[in-house]
């Protein structure tokens, strides 16, 4: 029996089959492909890719953006949760290059594959970040930026400590500016370098040299702006400590506005550019006067409206009657005071001739009561030499002398 050449062997799979199993007869349903994929996918598990940022959108649950490759072209979406990162949104940027750990995902249900990102880095500053942000966390742990340690600035500082580099734009910035705000300023002004390895420990020197000067008020550290590694000395730990210790208030004039060194942190007072360091430090002379202006007139306008309220509540008490012709005060009352007189002058008068009466009453019976009355009827008291009165006869022996008490006076006599 004659054979089809073209027929396939016995056992052997349909033509257009594969060798995963699938054919034009036996397809894949895309939930299996999309499966596979998401399995094989889940094998690899964390890997750390490095990219550009290309889409950087900020959203409130996290941040949706877009990586891609250095050198071919390929792109990946990733995500970073603000849960997970919270800082991060404010940290990172569309161009940046980065280095990310992430989870890759695919999801089956969209087709899609992205990157759940863990943890993400600056690429060749990922590593000075980190130490960075370990040690900002440590130096807050301390108590370093608690605002309550934050000393408040002089009102007007009779002089000003200043460090920065020489011949700087910072320094020109600082003075041009304080001097045009109140002219009589002044500075006491140490140069340091501003970048470089030597850079912490001269502008830490200065501060301790201007923090022992006891007329310097306050202290500014001034510099331009700068890219990271620029400012990297005014996060130095000792001077970030040499900050803390001073006793003066120290104001951190560093970079631009989006810049910020950990100088920042622990300063009394952060201050955007040089420029808005000698605005907050120096008050304003025009702005002053206009103020002490303002409050003289306020003054001069209260006095003046109190002193004319009192000199028209003055005439108005003037004006009236009582105060007017005080005269009629007395005239009124001339005839109760005369009727009072009179009414006093008779009840004195019965007032003592009833005392004159109830005396003469007790006189009278004083009298009646009175050994006198006894005598003056012919009686007579005989007194012993101590003046007692005899009583008995065997106190008067012979030879005693008394004296007999008669209503005309007495009389001596001797008992015989």
């Amino acid at each position: 029996m004659a054979t089809d050449a073209s027929a396939p062997p016995p056992g052997a799979p349909p033509p257009g089959a594969l060798p995963n199993g699938s054919s034009p007869e036996t397809p894949f349903s895309v939930a299996k492909v999309s499966g596979g994929i998401k399995q094989q996918i889940d094998r690899l598990g964390e890997v750390w890719v490095e990219g550009e940022i290309t889409q950087w959108s900020v959203r409130a649950s996290g941040v949706f953006a877009k990586l891609k490759d250095l050198e071919a072209e390929a792109a990946l979406s990733f995500t970073v949760w603000s849960r997970s990162q919270p800082g991060v949104a404010a940290e990172f940027k569309q161009g940046d290059r980065v280095l990310l750990r992430a989870k890759v995902d695919f999801w089956v249900n969209r087709g899609d594959l992205s990157l759940n990102v863990r943890e993400i880095r600056h690429v060749g500053l990922g590593d000075l970040f980190e130490r960075l942000e370990r040690l900002r966390k440590q130096l807050a742990a301390e108590g370093l930026f608690d605002p309550a340690r934050k000393r408040p600035l002089p009102f007007l500082p009779n002089r000003i400590g200043l460090v920065t580099g020489r011949d700087s734009d910072a320094e020109k910035d600082v003075v041009r500016n304080a001097q045009l705000r109140w002219p009589g300023v002044a500075f006491e002004i140490r140069h340091a370098l501003v970048q470089g390895e030597r850079a912490a420990a001269e502008v830490a020197a200065a501060i301790r040299a201007l923090d022992e000067d006891p007329a310097v008020d306050v202290i500014i550290v001034a510099r331009g702006g700068g890219d990271f590694l620029h400012l990297l000395p005014f996060s130095d730990e000792a001077l970030i400590r040499t900050v803390a210790a001073a006793t003066t208030p120290v104001v951190s004039a560093i970079g631009h506005e989006n810049d910020h060194p950990i100088l920042d942190d622990v300063a009394d007072l952060r201050a955007s550019t040089p420029t808005d360091a000698a605005k907050r430090v120096v008050p304003d002379v025009a702005d002053e006067l206009a103020r002490v202006a303002q409050a003289r007139s306020r003054m001069l306008q209260r006095v003046t409206g109190l002193v004319g309220t009192e000199i028209d509540r003055l005439e108005q008490l003037r004006s009236r009657p009582v105060l007017a012709d005080g005269g009629w005060i007395v005239d009124s009352r001339t005839e109760e005071v005369f009727r009072w007189v009179t009414r006093g002058a008779e009840l004195l008068d019965r007032r003592l001739e009833q005392a004159e009466s109830a005396l003469g009453s007790l006189t009278g019976r004083l009298r009646a009561l009175s050994p006198l009355a006894t005598l003056e009827r012919g009686y007579a008291i005989a007194l012993l030499p101590d003046g007692r009165a005899l009583r008995d006869p065997a106190e008067a022996p012979s030879g005693t002398r008394l004296t007999l008490r008669l209503a005309g006076g007495g009389v001596p006599t001797t008992v015989d």
